[in-house]
């Protein structure tokens, strides 16, 4: 835990880099997404599917890089593996910073939990993570299918909502 506490501390109390900021330039309404996905076989798939979707991904080499992408930018989705730049599943340093976002800034992040825990589309292991969607590593093959089907689903079940906060300028 202490370590956490020092890894998302240090992230947050480092200056401006521009080295840190993911994207050069990103378009006008451009969706963008971002990886941590040690397993290279599993990392070239979530880029393609994800480069299929229309999404401008990048691809975090360790959690300290995911920390600092996210510091500068507000990523459309983020593929998080369980695993990712940790042996513990239970001690991921990007999902402790995602569950602690502020909500209104969490609700405009789709992340995705790559796992081998639980089983693809468990609502509730993704409630208890604070995720979207769980995806079990067993699947990986259709995570196109699988991230399109529930971006969709998230996209209009949040659509009221967002239209409303758009309306009154709160977003």
């Amino acid at each position: 835990m202490e370590e956490e506490k020092n890894l998302l501390s240090e992230v947050a109390d480092g200056g401006y880099d521009s080295s840190d900021r993911p994207f050069d330039f990103v378009e006008a309404d451009a969706e963008t997404a971002l990886i941590c996905e040690p397993d290279e076989n599993l990392q070239a798939k979530l880029v393609a599917a994800l480069n299929s979707m229309g999404y401008q991904t990048t691809v975090a080499s360790s959690a300290r890089d995911a920390l600092k992408a996210m510091r500068f930018h507000l990523f459309d989705l983020v593929t998080v593996d369980e695993k990712f730049d940790t042996a513990d599943p239970e001690q991921n340093d990007v999902l402790s910073y995602l569950a602690t976002l502020a909500m209104s800034t969490r609700r405009q992040i789709f992340v995705a939990l790559m796992s081998d825990r639980y089983r693809t589309m468990d609502n509730m292991a993704a409630f208890h993570k604070s995720v979207n969607i769980v995806i079990n590593l067993k699947n990986a093959e259709d995570v196109e299918a699988i991230l399109r089907r529930a971006v969709a689903d998230n996209t209009a079940f949040y659509h009221v909502m967002k239209d409303t906060l758009r309306k009154t300028g709160k977003i």
